[in-house]
């Protein structure tokens, strides 16, 4: 009767703990949210995020076990961490349908920028690129300790400056630079806004998204089926599918003069060349070779991934405190995924792409349609 006892008794503690830690777990989460929205977290020196960061790893490490615990319990479900805004799915917390309904309904200014990609195509390395370009290589984030998400709006994010506290950029062309993923039917438009456009290999898109789903969620993160799923299906992928989001674009760029589009590769290719194209295309003066020079060498991938803390693409959490700013980063990331994998998404994106004259093909030759396919 005793042994009985004693398992019920440590059923009952086990239980008690596992609720504690749930409460505490919820708590933490809260707490974490709302200290990172706006400005209360990016909009803090060096030493308070850092003190943030630490004060949530000591949290991680106190709630370890039921994290632990959980992460062997259940897999991320993309369909239960997403929500549909007319139709395109987007995450909770970095996102909301208020911030969405925001996003969609705002009125452009002619000093704005927008920097647009789907999700893991270069949108903050684009964003450096203007800020350096506005600057003519003088930008002072990393001199200062500002964070980028202190100056440039997320569009359609919760956790970054507000557009109304945006500063302008720049003494020549003084300008607000914001990013967004909305696709081409959401994002609002404005004749004299510019809107510059970065395009990826849709495999290298995959490989990076499933790079940043696992930094965040760890051993919570999927198995490969479900992110092909996900990165394939119109109602789950977030913010659309590769070939739709690009489509959009590509059609929006040919129809309307203001929008700059670009390929990721070209960058990585030739990272001056687009500087120039940017510079143009902002109707600032030409850089001269010493202001390019300073432009190319602090839009680096080495540079800002030696100064990450400033670039951070979303603010730490309880999953993860030291956000990566780039895992890899290289051109040829679509080469990493596993064969059958990367040829079943080469087939998709060139199907959804049939009939449209988006020239993307000529930048990646893999993914002409093939007979039959």
């Amino acid at each position: 009767m005793s042994l009985v006892w004693w398992i019920i008794t440590a059923l009952a503690v086990l239980f008690a703990l596992y609720v504690g830690f749930g409460i505490y777990l919820g708590m933490v989460l809260k707490w974490e949210d709302d200290q990172t929205l706006g400005l209360r977290y990016y909009g803090l020196p060096p030493a308070g995020r850092a003190a943030f960061k630490s004060r949530l790893r000591r949290h991680a490490r106190l709630l370890s076990p039921l994290l632990w615990l959980n992460a062997r319990l259940a897999k991320l479900d993309f369909r239960r961490v997403a929500f549909l805004y007319k139709g395109v799915a987007a995450p909770h917390g970095s996102c909301s349908p208020e911030s969405f309904a925001r996003a969609e309904g705002y009125q452009p200014r002619p000093e704005d920028v927008f920097v647009v990609t789907q999700m893991k195509c270069g949108t903050t390395w684009m964003q450096h690129v203007v800020y350096e370009v506005l600057h003519r290589g003088e930008g002072t984030l990393v001199a200062t300790g500002t964070a980028m998400y202190a100056v440039a709006p997320w569009l359609e994010g919760r956790k970054s400056v507000s557009l109304e506290e945006a500063p302008l950029l720049g003494r020549e062309r003084p300008s607000r630079i914001l990013k967004t993923h909305l696709p081409a039917q959401l994002c609002p438009s404005r004749p004299d806004a510019r809107y510059i456009y970065v395009a990826r290999h849709p495999v290298s898109c995959f490989a990076s998204c499933i790079d940043f789903v696992v930094t965040n969620v760890g051993a919570m993160a999927p198995g490969m089926p479900a992110f092909e799923e996900w990165y394939r299906s119109p109602e789950l992928m977030w913010w659309g599918t590769w070939p739709d989001h690009v489509k959009g674009w590509w059609t929006r760029s040919r129809r309307d003069g203001n929008v700059l589009f670009v390929y990721f590769e070209q960058m990585k290719q030739d990272l001056g060349a687009v500087a120039r194209q940017v510079a143009e295309f902002l109707g600032v003066a030409p850089l001269s070779e010493a202001e390019l020079a300073r432009v190319v060498e602090k839009c680096s991938f080495q540079y800002m991934q030696q100064h990450q803390d400033n670039f951070e693409m979303h603010p730490p959490h309880i999953l993860q405190t030291n956000a990566e700013l780039f895992v890899r980063g290289t051109a040829d990331r679509h080469l990493d995924v596993p064969e059958e994998v990367r040829q079943r998404i080469l087939a998709w994106s060139a199907r959804e792409l049939a009939g449209s004259d988006l020239p993307v093909a000529t930048v990646y030759p893999d993914l002409r349609l093939q007979p039959g396919a």
